[in-house]
């Protein structure tokens, strides 16, 4: 018996040192590190893919092509000078996007104009709409989104049925300059927007605020950015600090109600070194079907740069009837995702890194009540601001298990660790003396 006593207080010791690694984890967590510098022969993190995505194959032709349905994201593959076909399935009133990110290898060799096409046809192979979206200046393979679209109640591509999403890669207009032929990887992930329950004004709106403000000043907060749509890093109004490598690209998510207005710049630090790179720094921002928005970039000559996006309207669902794609892409309320890439261009002439690159973001506007959707979108929560999704933008946190809860409840609390330890150990001792306590009534007396 005496053994047992022995293995419950040996028990408490190999707990207690399980629990003081549990309880550092999170305290690091909590402080968000930008993380050890790189090493000489660091690699960027590959693009993050949604967790739980069908893959699927595209076809040189319709006859049979894979269907898409918009209640699930999609994997796939691009040769290079592919052209692939995909199918849906698509009502009369509702409007469908279909979003592409292309996923180009980490050492691929590009072009400023590799990139892909979209477009969605009809049944009869017309055109209802094209996008593209290509790798740019910085001359560095990063993820590039292309959005396709139908949209209900205009000319073209009406009635419901069978619609095709067509898929190309660009490759320096065939000039064969991309050295690699590897295949790109895709992502697809297709989203349904219903119509209204009534009619609504058919034209932008004439005036917004356009008028860029003074930049956000004050102490930026570490936080580090998702590697993919799906795993974007919640962000909200504040200045946000982050250290990124040559060829690497990151993935933030501000969440944007009705009526609010998105200001956003990207700052890269100075670096020891000499010479000129083109695009060494691309600020992208993507609406909620991942639709693009506008971008930034900035040559760097290793003094301190900034990459401005252009003045956005307040979200309106009016919006989709002007022109500019900065105003007709702000149309609805949701996660607007802003991805910064560093060009691999900077490791020759400054080194590998990491380099610092603070992320200023102003929400400015007044929340309002959307329209009055006919349907549901799919997927459902596309169009939606949640209350978690605001705590998240300031918490940066990005959703979890109970092991999140349990460290939220620490900081909100104030307990800190070597409180928490004591506690834990307190009770950890009460549970041994009870045992002790039991053993030694078990034993029998002279």
């Amino acid at each position: 018996m005496r053994r047992r006593v022995v293995v419950a207080r040996g028990a408490v010791i190999v707990l207690l040192l399980g629990v003081s690694a549990v309880f550092a984890l999170p305290t690091a967590a909590l402080a968000l590190p930008a993380g050890p510098p790189a090493a000489a022969d660091a690699r960027p993190e590959p693009y993050t893919f949604t967790p739980g995505a069908l893959t699927v194959a595209g076809t040189k032709g319709t006859t049979d092509a894979a269907l898409l349905d918009p209640r699930h994201t999609y994997r796939s593959s691009l040769p290079r000078n592919g052209r692939l076909y995909y199918r849906l399935r698509l009502t009369a009133t509702d409007t469908a996007y279909v979003p592409v990110t292309a996923v180009p290898p980490a050492d691929a060799t590009v072009s400023a104009t590799d990139g892909i096409r979209v477009s969605l046809r009809d049944a009869n192979g017309a055109s209802c709409f094209y996008a593209s979206a290509r790798i740019g200046a910085g001359l560095s393979p990063r993820p590039v989104t292309a959005l396709a679209q139908r949209e209900a109640g205009k000319a073209l591509c009406q009635g419901g049925g069978t619609y095709y999403l067509l898929v190309e890669r660009l490759d320096a207009e065939g000039s064969g300059a991309a050295a690699s032929a590897e295949p790109w990887d895709l992502e697809i992930a297709p989203a349904t927007e219903p119509g209204l329950t009534r009619a609504a004004p058919s034209t932008a709106p004439r005036t917004w605020d356009s008028a860029t403000p003074e930049p956000l000043t004050g102490t930026p907060r570490d936080r580090s950015g998702g590697t993919g749509f799906a795993t974007a890093r919640p962000v909200g109004q504040g200045i946000w600090r982050t250290r990124l490598t040559p060829g690497e690209t990151r993935f933030y998510k501000v969440p944007l109600d009705w009526g609010r207005q998105l200001h956003a710049s990207a700052d890269l630090r100075g670096a020891p070194g000499h010479g000129y790179v083109g695009g060494a720094l691309n600020l992208s921002l993507h609406n909620p079907v991942r639709g693009y928005v506008d971008d930034a970039s900035l040559g760097y000559t290793g003094a301190p740069k900034s990459a401005t996006l252009a003045p956005l309207p307040p979200v309106e669902y009016t919006n989709r009837y002007a022109v500019p794609a900065g105003v007709t892409s702000v149309r609805f309320a949701g996660a607007y995702y802003l991805v910064l890439h560093l060009s691999t261009q900077l490791a020759g002439t400054f080194g590998q890194g990491p380099f610092e690159v603070t992320l200023r973001v102003r929400v400015g506007g007044h929340a309002q009540a959307g329209p009055a959707y006919a349907g549901r979108p799919v997927p459902d929560d596309v169009f939606t601001v949640t209350d978690e999704d605001r705590e998240a933008a300031l918490t940066g946190n990005t959703g979890g298990g109970a092991g999140d809860r349990v460290m939220r409840l620490v900081a909100v609390g104030g307990i800190g660790t070597g409180t928490a330890l004591l506690l834990v150990l307190g009770g950890w001792t009460v549970a041994a003396r009870r045992a002790h306590t039991r053993v030694s009534a078990q034993k029998p007396t002279a």
